[in-house]
């Protein structure tokens, strides 16, 4: 699971940062790529990456702002252009209108796409869950409908006790698969063996929080409570100025993103949607006050990739 950072400016593209846009690579997962908000020029990021279009098979808009979504209808077209077929359906989950605006893109520019979309209209709570994940929403305060993700992964099954299996005498195999899928399985000698037994405790899943433009909003606590990454726009740094400009359109500051996620218990904080007024020793000042705040806290920059890795706990 990584976190690949296709935009990480606030507004309008600069030289160094461009506009929103997130992908969640999740190939060893479930072979899939998940976009958080896709601004203009992602498909342009999306070249210098190895991310393929058609591995694309859902993308989350935060809200309808330009700078999020303006994009998307090239997206889709290139992802039909490049053989995504009806086998290779793309699910859109947004707030409402964003299926407007795709449809007009698409008829006024007589795309036609190779592949089916659905469109999932964001309401509170869950919005997607399989047997492998679960995706929340909520809403959030700006100055337009706007929300918020939690990704949850479910938990993994406990690694296969290889020691004790050995201990055991059970001969090596397929039989090792089956007990690692938790099944009872009869040896040849009679043995009548239940893999469960044979398994360490499971692994619990990773959470990842994803939240693009907003003023601090009681619904962030739930969405971030003990994630293991919190990504959230930072537009402005932490002067009483700063503060006051970040209110007046709508967002947050870096101390707000930090303070929730102390407050939150999150791993690692990931900024992004950062102001293009930040750079060199502006950048550098932004970088040293948040870190004074929380510590754990990384300044994502276009094309940056961020692990999420397993926790590892420790047991008795």
């Amino acid at each position: 699971m990584e976190l690949e950072f296709l935009g990480t400016g606030s507004g309008q593209p600069s030289k160094f940062r461009n506009v929103a846009s997130i992908a969640l690579r999740l190939l060893d997962e479930r072979n899939a790529v998940w976009l958080f908000d896709v601004g203009e020029a992602t498909q342009h990021q999306i070249l210098k990456t190895t991310i393929r279009p058609r591995k694309i098979e859902k993308i989350f808009i935060s809200h309808l702002h330009g700078d999020h979504i303006f994009g998307l209808p090239g997206l889709l077209s290139s992802r039909s252009f490049q053989g995504a077929d009806k086998n290779e359906p793309l699910t859109i989950y947004g707030p409402k209108g964003v299926k407007s605006f795709v449809s007009a893109a698409l008829r006024v520019s007589e795309t036609h796409l190779s592949y089916p979309i659905h469109y999932v209209e964001l309401e509170e709570g869950t919005i997607f869950e399989d047997e492998t994940f679960k995706v929340v929403a909520e809403p959030l305060r700006h100055r337009m409908e706007a929300w918020g993700f939690r990704v949850e992964e479910k938990p993994h099954a406990g690694e296969l006790l290889i020691d004790k299996v050995r201990a055991d005498q059970i001969p090596s195999g397929p039989v090792y698969g089956r007990l690692k899928a938790g099944e009872t399985v009869t040896l040849e000698d009679g043995r009548v063996i239940n893999g469960n037994d044979y398994l360490g405790p499971a692994q619990p899943g990773r959470v990842i929080t994803i939240i693009f433009d907003t003023m601090p909003a009681e619904s962030e606590l739930a969405l971030a409570k003990d994630a293991d990454v919190l990504v959230h726009e930072a537009t402005y740094g932490m002067t009483k100025d700063e503060g006051k400009m970040a209110r007046s359109h709508g967002h947050s500051t870096s101390r707000d993103a930090a303070n929730l996620a102390k407050k939150a218990g999150v791993k690692k904080l990931v900024l992004t949607h950062v102001s293009a007024r930040y750079i060199g020793p502006l950048l550098q000042k932004f970088i040293t006050d948040v870190h004074n705040v929380f510590s754990n806290t990384y300044v994502a920059r276009d094309l940056d990739v961020v692990d999420v890795p397993f926790t590892k706990e420790q047991h008795d």
